[in-house]
This record gives C-alpha cells, sequence and structure tokens, in this order.
C-alpha cells in the first residue's frame, strides 16, 4: 500500500514501527476505505490528514486515536479492567470511554481545522478509533453516541411486540475524580464538525483479513472470523451473531464495511451520506430519539482466529467442513 499513500510529515514509517503503530494503522485504514470508495485523496499538506475528492464533492477528514492512560497519577481516570457483568459493561460505556473519547475529540475541537484552507468551507469529519486497552473496540462502539449527543436510551416491547425507545437527557460522564459534561456536538465551534467518523475495524485482523482475500499468505491459513452485526428487525435489541470462514464461497469484504458516520445536527456544512456509500449513518432527531441507516451487511464487532494447518490440503478440508 506504501507505494501509493503519500507521507507528507515523513515519519510514518518510524512511528509505523515504533509508538505509533496504532495510530498509523488507523490512518492506513482510511487512505483503503476512502480510495476503495473512488475518492482522489490530496496527502499533500499534513493537516488535515486527508483531503478526498469524488463525484458528489470533497470532504476532509482529521483521523486520531483513543490511546492508553500512560500516567495515572492525578488524572483520576484509573482503566478499568476488562468488562464483564451487564454493571461493568455499563459504566465502561456511560462513564468511563465518554471521558476517554471526550479527551482526544476536544482536544483536536481546540486545534480549529476547519481555519485552514484545505478544509475551509468543507465538511470536515473527525475520524476516530479507540485502542485505549486490549480489544476496548470490541466493547466500546456503543459509548462514543452518548458523549456525542448526550443521550442514553431506555426500551420496552408494547403490547403488541413493537420496541419503544425512550430517550434520556446526560448531563454529565463521571469516572474517578474525573467529570466532563455530556453532548460533544453541543460544545462550542463543535457545529464546524460536520460528522464523527468511528470503526472498530480499522486493526491489524482487518489487513490480515483483506491481505488473505487478496492472495497473500501462506495457504495453510484459515481466518475465522465470529462477531455481530446489525439487525435491520425495528423491533429487535439485540444484533445478529455470525461465525464465517474468510474467503469461503459466498465470503465478502470491503475496506468500508462496519463504518459508522455519527452526524452533527448542528453541522455548518452537513456531510452527504451518499458520500460514504458503505458505512452506517446515524442521526439524532429533535425529540432525541436515534434514526440509523445501514447497509444491509453492517458488522459491528468481531474477532479473527488464525488457525494454521498441517498442509494446504488440510486447510481446505477444514474451511469446507466449518464453512
Amino acid at each position: 500500500m506504501m507505494h501509493w499513500y503519500e507521507d507528507p510529515d515523513g515519519n510514518f514509517i518510524e512511528q509505523f514501527q515504533t509508538t505509533g503503530f496504532d495510530a498509523r494503522l488507523w490512518e492506513l485504514y482510511l487512505f483503503a476505505a476512502f480510495t476503495e470508495t473512488g475518492y482522489r485523496i490530496d496527502r499533500i499538506h499534513a493537516v488535515p490528514d486527508f483531503v478526498c475528492e469524488g463525484v458528489l464533492g470533497t470532504f476532509a477528514v482529521e483521523a486520531m486515536t483513543v490511546n492508553p492512560t500512560q500516567d495515572n497519577t492525578g488524572t483520576g481516570v484509573k482503566p478499568p479492567s476488562r468488562p464483564r457483568t451487564e454493571e461493568e459493561h455499563r459504566a465502561f460505556a456511560l462513564q468511563y470511554m465518554p471521558i476517554k473519547f471526550g479527551s482526544t475529540l476536544t482536544s483536536k475541537l481546540r486545534k480549529k481545522y476547519w481555519e485552514l484552507p484545505t478544509a475551509e468551507g468543507k465538511p470536515l469529519l473527525f475520524a476516530i478509533q479507540d485502542f485505549s486497552g486490549p480489544a476496548s473496540m470490541v466493547f466500546s462502539r456503543s459509548a462514543l453516541p452518548l458523549y456525542l449527543y448526550g443521550y442514553e436510551y431506555e426500551w420496552k416491547h408494547d403490547s403488541g411486540g413493537h420496541l419503544v425507545v425512550v430517550p434520556k437527557k446526560i448531563a454529565t460522564h463521571r469516572w474517578g475524580k474525573k467529570e466532563i459534561p455530556s453532548g460533544f456536538f453541543d460544545l462550542p465551534d463543535a457545529e464546524n464538525v460536520s460528522a464523527v467518523v468511528f470503526s472498530n475495524s480499522g486493526t491489524i485482523a482487518k489487513f490480515n483479513r483483506m491481505g488473505f482475500l487478496a492472495g497473500f499468505g501462506s495457504k495453510r491459513l484459515v481466518l475465522r472470523r465470529t462477531g455481530t452485526a446489525y439487525d435491520p428487525n425495528p423491533d429487535s435489541v439485540e444484533p445478529r451473531e455470525f461465525d464465517q470462514i474468510v474467503g469461503a464461497r459466498g465470503y465478502r469484504e470491503t475496506w468500508g464495511e462496519g463504518l459508522d458516520v455519527f452526524h452533527n445536527p448542528k453541522a455548518k456544512h452537513p456531510l452527504d451520506p451518499q458520500m460514504l456509500p458503505d458505512a452506517g449513518h446515524h442521526r439524532l432527531l429533535p425529540d432525541g430519539r436515534m434514526v440509523t441507516v445501514t447497509p444491509a451487511w453492517h458488522p459491528l464487532a468481531s474477532f479473527t482466529e488464525i488457525l494454521v494447518a498441517d498442509s494446504e490440503e488440510e486447510a481446505q478440508r477444514l474451511v469446507q467442513e466449518t464453512a
């Protein structure tokens, strides 16, 4: 990929091989997803990270990552262990991760990228990925919209079995000594950010799968992908589970699948959803409810298991048995 990837900073390879692996991999993933969609990507200038020009228009993107807490002394944001119980998952999504997302997003907001000639007058996207802990991105997706819009949701099924969702405003998020206001899109200057883009697929597992599908790697490998995907049933509250063998008959995967775009209801320059057709698009309604439009196949989270067979023939047999 580096044959085509411009490096305006001049330090991509150094950081990729040392302390900036996660952030640089996320940028490389975004480059692949935008290129696949058909955009001409301007990487001449160092900031913002991407200026994407296509038939429907141009938008600018600044990439960022949520990183592990390096020093807990005095921060009040001691990272939790991996959530296991329902109560731990709720605290992780409602309190801890919004603070982590908020720290990254607000620091970027202060840099006012929309004033740069490369981004001025265009939709500006903040593209964020979570690398704050081992496999944390699998569990943190639900936390991002809570912080962006400042709403959580209670639900029930009515007598007819139809889902009823009730929005509830969130004032603040608190973890340890740290407390922040909820609602990123309500912050001063946030109207200059058209949307926040998120994916938990911008990881080495994605590159393993896509490289395998492109014919790279040993033929003895068997990649098994398990996870959850969006359920189009409007009355469902749980995602669909899936179990797939990468490269088996009928298997298809794109770079852009699984992208989520959270649109800013107050954006100065709204983003046309058609500009990212493979993504899921989320909007806040005036009453606090969310409306979501996704492709028919929209994975939410997954793990990829790499198996190594004794021979290529054994690998083929395993694929046929488990597909």
